[in-house]
């Protein structure tokens, strides 16, 4: 059971319950679906009395299921997150675009933003193949050592480049994953400059990808599209050619509708 970061803030308005009752939301996921009071307050380092509050809050208002002993999420909490989905217009406009992009390139296409020092997935078009890797909607991979986050680390100024690598948990997934920071920030100076990223197995051995920003009519990056797949069914040089140019093509389709 993996403990979240502690709640700092300093900010006088700050609202420090609204603060806990999410990081009791965030508490529950693969692994820890089902939790009793004792284990919410433990993953969450709440005390157990606050826990168990914040648990009857949000049964109340429907966000979470219990026998009377364990709690977990109800589909309601879906809510919070379609929110944000449907309050991204420019996401509908894009969809249809990258489902045909989808279509002919067969390779699974995805819609990542940034979080923090994480991509976000916000939009996922499959194809039938299985990825070992799950991509699903709201699901999050580090920024440094994939195509789509150093795409949208590109977009940011140098200094915040930095500042979000410092941030980050960097490791090694693989032998080929970057993991010296001025390595990682010149690779993504690079990504600037070309306007792309090519991504070998540096998060998964069994993954290569490329991603471009989305942007709009000014020329401001809102996301990153990627393709990605299997390096035994996906090489470099399609992904670098075929794809690449597919790629560019749709979104600077999308560029043009989202002013």
């Amino acid at each position: 059971m993996t403990v979240l970061e502690p709640i700092e803030h300093t900010n006088r308005d700050f609202v420090g319950s609204l603060a806990k009752g999410l990081r009791v939301l965030r508490s529950f996921n693969e692994g820890t679906e089902k939790m009793t009071v004792s284990d919410v307050a433990r993953v969450t380092e709440l005390p157990r009395a606050g826990a168990r509050r914040l648990l009857l809050t949000m049964h109340a208002l429907g966000y979470m299921y219990t026998d009377g002993k364990y709690y977990s999420l109800s589909p309601k909490v879906l809510e919070l997150g379609f929110s944000y989905l449907s309050s991204q217009n420019w996401l509908s406009l894009a969809s249809p675009i990258l489902e045909r992009l989808r279509d002919e390139l067969n390779e699974a296409v995805s819609v990542t933003v940034l979080e923090g020092a994480d991509v976000v997935y916000v939009a996922r078009f499959q194809t039938d193949r299985v990825m070992t890797m799950a991509m699903d909607i709201g699901s999050q991979k580090p920024a440094y050592c994939t195509a789509m986050g150093r795409v949208l680390l590109g977009a940011l100024p140098e200094t915040k480049v930095r500042e979000v690598l410092l941030a980050s948990d960097i490791k090694a997934h693989t032998e080929h994953t970057l993991t010296d920071i001025n390595e990682i920030t010149a690779a993504i100076c690079q990504v600037r400059s070309q306007g792309y990223c090519l991504i070998d197995r540096e998060l998964e051995n069994s993954l290569v990808a490329i991603s471009v920003p989305l942007k709009n009519y000014h020329g401001e990056t809102l996301a990153a599209v990627n393709v990605c797949g299997h390096p035994g069914n996906l090489s470099l040089d399609d992904l670098e050619t075929r794809c690449l140019v597919a790629l560019k093509a749709a979104t600077d389709k999308i560029s043009q509708i989202l002013v």
